[in-house]
């Protein structure tokens, strides 16, 4: 399952909440350009914090680039590739051509990949994968996996592009803001009229939750959120019921369908059912139902959720600097601190030991076995056991 992520707690709340990977964008070349996305100067540290956790990350590189961004888009390819990204998701050949063979490629469902003969090509370029395009049925994706030995995504919940993703100009027409520069206005959302109809270019979200079983029968390896510009709460929601879904678990489709939707869902395309119960679009009364579940959604992330045992070993003897050495799965860490200093009052037991060490919050880690060989009338600050803690878990 690949989750939407905005902004640092978007992150949070797909990672905690049981994501198997996340997708995001930079400041530049991704289809969500107003969403708050990252910085590539602490990239690294970004993906870290989410290969900590098994988690993989995919960077959006999928809007079209014109000749004089060549330069600083091979920049941010090679920024996403040094820092252990596990794929970039591309819509130009251009970041297609210079990307190929340093990275695993998907290829954007703004590639509007639709047919088996379009997989088959996607292969043959040397894609990793595809992304297809969301107006497919079951039937259409299912020849598709059965037919082409490539990874196929499929979005399983979120926005329709009233058009097929990647083809259209309205928002560029009407405001100068185009959705293959990562800057569409999403006019579709306004009140346009036909035939006594009102918002009728306004599609609901589609929501194949219901299905997700099918899909899995079908071939599908990827299962992909749409909302990098929805609020953190969204995501949780979206996750937690797509999680419970793969794993043939209870899910709350009313929660789901509280935190955002726009007059219910659709799954027209899925059922090949394209008619007027598709259309819909976000009412007051959506907005009231928000507010009823976000706090509850919130705890879903508040806390970390991922854990490893940690055993730590605290060695202290006079004249001797302490030595911490930690473990934890085949990983094994060791940090030198100061030189112990005579009790005056009271010496350092493995109680004040264990309170220091405890303290693992902010990290995946947590304390299991602690041994410790403290020689008698000794004494070491607090500070400086919280300061080898933290380099040990650092160097683990």
């Amino acid at each position: 399952m690949l989750a939407p992520v905005g902004g640092e707690e978007q992150l949070k709340a797909a990672v905690r909440c049981g994501a198997d990977a996340v997708y995001f964008g930079l400041q530049n070349f991704n289809a969500r350009r107003n969403a708050d996305n990252f910085n590539s100067d602490n990239l690294e540290q970004t993906i870290k914090y989410c290969h900590d956790r098994e988690v993989k990350v995919y960077i959006t590189v999928n809007t079209l680039i014109q000749d004089k961004e060549l330069s600083e888009m091979r920049k941010t390819v090679d920024k996403a590739v040094a820092a252990k990204a596990d794929g970039l998701i591309v819509q130009d050949l251009a970041v297609f051509n210079y990307a190929k063979g340093k990275i695993s490629l998907s290829a954007s469902t703004q590639m509007a990949i639709h047919n088996v003969a379009g997989a088959k090509l996607a292969k043959e370029m040397g894609f990793d994968r595809i992304v297809l395009a969301r107006e497919l049925s079951l039937e259409e994706i299912k020849k598709i996996c059965s037919s082409v030995d490539i990874d196929v995504e499929c979005f399983v919940h979120g926005a329709h592009c009233m058009s097929v993703s990647g083809n259209c100009y309205l928002s560029a027409m009407i405001g100068g803001r185009s959705g293959n520069r990562g800057l569409c206005a999403q006019p579709c959302r306004l009140d346009w009229a036909c035939n006594n109809r009102d918002h009728c270019l306004s599609l609901k979200d589609l929501s194949y939750v219901n299905s997700i079983q099918d899909l899995v029968s079908a071939g599908v390896k990827s299962f992909k959120i749409e909302g990098r510009m929805k609020r953190p709460e969204y995501v949780a929601a979206a996750v937690t019921t797509v999680k419970a879904a793969l794993e043939s678990k209870p899910y709350d489709m009313n929660t789901l369908q509280a935190v955002f939707s726009r007059q219910g869902f659709t799954d027209g395309y899925l059922k090949s059912k394209r008619d007027k119960d598709m259309f819909g679009y976000r009412t007051k009364e959506d907005v009231v139902a928000a507010a009823d579940v976000l706090k509850d959604l919130a705890k879903l992330y508040e806390h970390e959720t991922y854990f490893r045992d940690v055993d730590m070993k605290f060695v202290l003897k006079a004249g001797e600097p302490a030595v911490l050495f930690a473990s934890s799965a085949e990983r094994k860490a060791k940090v030198v601190g100061a030189i112990p200093e005579k009790a005056i009052k009271v010496s350092l037991d493995e109680a004040h030991v264990r309170k220091s060490l405890e303290k693992t919050g902010g990290t995946v880690y947590k304390l299991n076995n602690l041994d410790c060989e403290i020689e008698d009338g000794l004494m070491l600050s607090a500070s400086e056991l919280n300061k080898m803690r933290r380099d040990v878990l650092d160097a683990l």
